[in-house]
């Protein structure tokens, strides 16, 4: 197939926070993941918005986050190839989800029409590989190289997250009944970490500016020290949060002093991370802007 007529999609999940109606506008299809709540399937952005997700878990009900069935995936692209050649689908990072394996078993069926990108990504620094993804598709790039690209530069990204609470990291697990009374009783502030393959444990901070001060020191040794440069002209800077805009909005003014002249996004964390981690986070996430 002649290159400069290969028509290239660009795909993803609602992972990657980025809505059914954004979508519209940027010519892209987001995959809506299925959550279970109390043992009923309700699925992101389509039967579940944010509002009713920190509703329900306010609420304690049970809040299990699912991968998409096998057929919902294949019907997904089957109806994008009506229209395109090649699919660049960008799901959650394989660290974090299994949905991104079951993705690629799933894309052997498709001789190599769907290329499905594991490039360690969650959040806002999932929705910048989609649109770095439109980028390179719009010079020429097709599907197989855009893959490529993507999961070469998956290590230039960075998102530090500060918890507002234990409760949820407890309740999924992810920390010991015991540990997570210590630190409820101590008011700590965890900071986690993801650098690629899944959350990790980063620090701890006694209040939320202490919190804010680890993330920002860390972010930048990371735009200096791995990613060529605390400038805005070489990275993109981004807040996330869980049901926090108040707090967001504040950190980046906070953020604009420590480094005028960026352009600074602000987006709800995916509700797969927040039903974790719950509500009241804050994050700062940076990614490498390709060249």
């Amino acid at each position: 197939m002649d290159r400069l007529s290969t028509r290239v999609a660009v795909a993803t999940d609602s992972n990657s926070g980025i809505t059914q109606m954004e979508a519209k506008e940027l010519g892209i299809s987001v995959l809506p993941m299925p959550f279970m709540i109390n043992e009923e399937t309700f699925f992101e952005d389509i039967t579940l918005s944010q509002e009713e997700f920190y509703e329900k878990l306010k609420g304690g009900a049970n809040v299990v986050t699912s991968q998409p069935s096998p057929e919902s995936v294949m019907e997904f692209w089957k109806d994008i190839l009506k229209e395109y050649d090649e699919i660049v689908y960008i799901p959650m990072s394989s660290g974090l989800s299994g949905s991104c394996q079951s993705a690629l078993m799933l894309s052997e069926e498709f001789d190599g029409k769907v290329q499905v990108v594991n490039n360690q990504r969650i959040s806002v620094t999932q929705r910048q590989s989609v649109l770095d993804a439109m980028l390179l598709a719009g010079r020429g790039m097709n599907a197989a190289e855009v893959k490529d690209f993507l999961e070469k530069d998956k290590f230039n990204s960075s998102i530090y997250i500060m918890l507002d609470t234990l409760y949820y990291l407890k309740k999924g697990g992810r920390i010991t009944p015991a540990a997570a009374a210590i630190g409820t009783m101590l008011r700590l502030k965890p900071v986690l970490q993801i650098q690629g393959e899944k959350l990790d444990a980063f620090a701890k901070a006694r209040t939320s500016n202490q919190g804010k001060s680890i993330m920002i020191n860390a972010i930048r040794a990371d735009m200096e020290n791995r990613f060529g440069g605390a400038k805005a002209d070489n990275i993109w800077l981004e807040i996330a949060h869980t049901k926090n805009e108040e707090a967001a909005n504040q950190l980046k003014e906070e953020l604009l002093k420590e480094f005028p002249g960026f352009d600074i996004a602000i987006s709800p964390l995916s509700l797969s991370v927040a039903c974790h981690i719950g509500p009241g986070s804050l994050a700062i996430a940076c990614c490498k802007k390709i060249t």
